[in-house]
Order: C-alpha cells, then structure tokens, then sequence
C-alpha cells in the first residue's frame, strides 16, 4: 500500500469505524489533516483502492495479536494443537464482539520452533496495526531468551506462559516479560513433592534413583537447577540425560537408563522426542506409572502413537482436561457448528489445545483489564503490559467465561510475574487423561529465593535498575 493510501485509511477509519481520543491524537495533528483526508477518501475511483483502504482502516480498530507457531516440522504435532485452541478461543471472543466491543485480529507466524525465525516475526509483527503489537506469545524457551532484552526499547510485553526465563519471575527486574501461572522450576519442585508422596514423605527420598531426560536446549535444562538443588536437599541420586535436537534417536539414552534403573523418569521434552522416548520406555518395560512428563510431554499426541503401551504414563498439567465446560460447547457451536468430528480434527479438547485457549484466556483478559484503565479502545503493548501486571482473574470471573475450575485463579503483581501457581499430575489410561493426583503447591521456600537470585544477577550483568513497585516504576 503507497503512503497515500495509507492517509486515506486513517481517514476511512475515522469516518466508517471511529476512533478514541487517545487514538486520534496519535493518528493526526490537526484537524485541517483530517479533513484532507476526508476529501481525498470522496477522490477514491477504484475498487482496489477503496478495498485497500477499508481493509486498512478495519486493522486501525483491532487489537493486534500475534500467535508464533509451528505447525510444520518435528515440533508440529506439540505446536498445531496449541495454535489451534488459541485460535478457536480467540475467534470465539471476536464472535461476541471482541473485549468490550474491540475484535481482536490474530496474527499467526510459522516459526518451526526455529529461534532466529521467531525473532524474524517478532520484527515483522511487532509495529503492526495503528498501536502495534499488544502482546508476543513465543511458544519457545529460545525465542522468549532472544527477545527479552528487544521488549525494553519496543515496549512490547512477552506472556511465556510456564516456559521461558524461570528468573522472568521478578518483575522488579523483568518488566515487560510474563510467565504465569507457573514455573519450569514450580513445576520441578511440584513434581518431587509428587514423587516424595508416592514413596511415602519427602524424607524417604533419600537414596533413591531420579533420572532427568531433557531435550537438549535452553527450555529442557531450565528444570535442572531445581532438580539438582533438590537432590543435596533431599539426598536423591540425580542423573540428567540430554536428548539432542529434534529426538528421533534416543536409543543410546534408554540403553544407559536400562543400566542405570531409576526409581522414577521425569521428561523434559518436545515434539516427537516425547513419542519416541514413550516408546523407547515401553520396549524396556521401564514401569509407565514412574515415567512423569513435565507440561509440554503430557499430550494425546505424546502418547498415541505408542498405544497399549502408554498405558500409566504420567504428566504435570496446570489446566482441565478433555472438552466438558461451557466454553468448549459454545466453541463446538459456535465455530464448529456442533460437529463434533470436524472439531475434533482440530484437536478440540486435546491437553495442548486447552492450554492454547488458557493462554488466550490470559491474553484477553490482560486486555480487558487493560480498559479498565485506558478505555475500550486500540490497546498498545505498554497499555497491556500494565494489564498483564493488573491481572486479576478470579475464580467467579473464570466462570462467568465458561470455565469454572478449568485453571485457578491468577493474581499477578509488579513483583511476581509467575504467581506460583499449582500443578496437578494427570495419568493415561489408553484412551484419555485423567488426573491422580490434586493440587500440588509448588516449593516456593526453596523456588522463590532461587528466581530473586538469578534475577539480581541478571540485573547486575545487564546494568538493570531494579524497580521499587511502589507505583512509580
């Protein structure tokens, strides 16, 4: 589009759409500049301009949303379900008018779970629509690293929902990034705990054989650091066992975990790593029922492919299973017309397509509060940032959206990004997740002084003023 046509947008928004105060003070100067374009628009003579213009000016009244996924490659089958419940979660607020009035206009980007691609969409996406991108979900540990630092001159907030930079935590010194609910390192503690109450008390850990298998990354070592501090505090034998990218081969790791003989497995894995080493335990006959996934190693597509086999296999989760809440059915109806067979094909209700729709649930509601302060307008990335650190999402808010008891309650605050939010361990019987296990609070004695460390130090190496969250910072 010419700049021309540019200025004509801006001025078709203002005459079909409207726009803010906020808004108009940010589009033009003067109102002698308006009327110009205003007299330009009545100049328009072709179709292709005008449907130029008007697809222009229905972008300046969205709020612009950006989804980084990877629906190709090795990643794909973790990554499609995940696009797919944010997207359906998002089309369905969009069909009830968008958040208070305002649509929303999802922007997806295939990254490949390749981190340099993701950074490329992040540049591409980040400056898109009239105030710019309200809110980055990277969808991978490596991309939330690479775009940390670049969120502080673009002001533009990262939500690396239980992924990312554990340390992301403090948000004393990470401002503009968010990983609520919970933590790789929450989560570590959260599963010790469960294994501690499998062997009869934490205290009855000490001798045993825990065996860590991590992809080899930025995301599957962030676990490792709890884990081994855990170990001298609980004096469990801790073997950590890197897979390389992307996992198909995992012969060699299995060989030594034959040898070795752990009590228990917990897996810190991705893609088609998690369905091969499923695989890989079943031909050993290591016992499923002592082989826990962490977050993003306990889905359908984790363990399908292994069939009888996975049966007993373990996961942690933070979010419901299946497709049994109201906001699911208005989903099936609304999007899917009520075909089941069709939604399905979409992975409706599959562990990762939940987990989509609570990261869409977090990132409209951020914006809802958001309005709360500037208005039911545009929102810019600072005004959702804010809105990310306002977040209070109450268990009678989550119901009135359909999803009572799906997820628990957040309260975020400047000083905790993450909220230490509770894990529950889920089981595979064949068929379907079902959970064994209730709430279990994470270790935030042993966790929080671990994130308040590594983020002074971070702090220190990157000359960062640690803010006092007294309202002026």
């Amino acid at each position: 589009m010419n700049k021309n046509t540019g200025y004509v947008a801006i001025a078709v928004a203002i005459i079909l759409a409207g726009v803010s105060i906020y808004q108009y003070q940010q589009l033009s100067s003067s109102q002698e500049q308006i009327e110009q374009l205003k007299a330009e628009v009545a100049q328009l003579t072709t179709d292709k301009q005008k449907a130029e213009a008007e697809a222009a000016a229905l972008a300046l009244g969205e709020i612009i949303l950006p989804s980084l996924v990877y629906r190709t490659g090795a990643y794909a089958p973790n990554g499609i379900p995940f696009a797919n419940g944010l997207a359906d979660y998002i089309a369905l607020v969009n069909s009830r008018g968008g958040v208070n009035g305002v649509k929303i206009k999802l922007i997806e980007c295939e990254t490949g779970y390749k981190t340099d691609v993701g950074v490329e969409c992040y540049e591409k996406l980040k400056g898109e629509g009239s105030m710019g991108a309200a809110v980055f979900n990277p969808l991978s540990t490596g991309i939330t690293y690479q775009l940390i630092e670049k969120t502080w001159t673009d002001k533009v907030p990262v939500h690396s929902m239980g992924y990312g930079r554990t340390a992301a935590a403090d948000g004393r010194v990470f401002k503009w990034t968010f990983n609520f609910p919970t933590t790789y390192w929450s989560q570590a503690s959260a599963v010790i705990k469960y294994i501690g109450d499998q062997e009869g008390g934490l205290d009855k850990l000490k001798g045993k054989k825990i065996a860590h298998v991590y992809h080899n990354s930025a995301y599957g070592k962030e676990a490792n650091p709890t884990l081994e501090v855990l170990a001298e505090k609980y004096g469990y034998d801790l073997t950590l066992l890197a897979v390389d990218h992307p996992g198909q081969e995992q012969k060699a790791t299995w060989l030594q975990i034959r040898r070795l003989k752990p009590d228990w497995i917990f897996m810190s894995g991705w893609g088609v790593m998690n369905q091969v080493a499923v695989k890989e335990a079943a031909a050993i006959n290591y016992p499923m029922d002592h082989f826990i996934g962490n977050w993003w190693s306990s889905t359908e597509s984790d363990v399908v492919p292994a069939g009888d086999a996975a049966k007993g296999y373990k996961g942690a989760n933070f979010h419901g299973v299946g497709a049994d809440w109201p906001a699911h059915d208005a989903i099936l109806k609304t999007l899917y017309g009520g075909d089941i067979a069709k939604a399905k094909a979409n992975n409706f209700g599959e562990v990762l397509y939940n987990r989509g729709m609570v990261n869409a649930v977090f990132s409209t509601e951020a914006m809802r509060t958001a309005m709360g302060k500037y208005g039911n307008q545009v929102l810019s990335g600072e005004q959702v940032r804010w809105g990310l650190e306002n977040l209070d999402l109450t268990a009678a808010r989550l119901s009135e959206l359909g999803l009572a008891d799906f997820t628990n309650p957040v309260k975020v605050s400047c000083e905790d990004h993450e909220t230490n939010g509770p894990v529950r361990i889920q089981q595979w019987d064949g068929t379907k997740w079902t959970f064994v296990s209730d709430w279990i609070t994470p270790m935030r004695d042993v966790v929080r002084p671990m994130i308040v460390k590594a983020a002074a130090a971070y702090a220190a190496e990157k000359g960062i003023a640690i803010r006092k969250c007294d309202g002026t910072d």
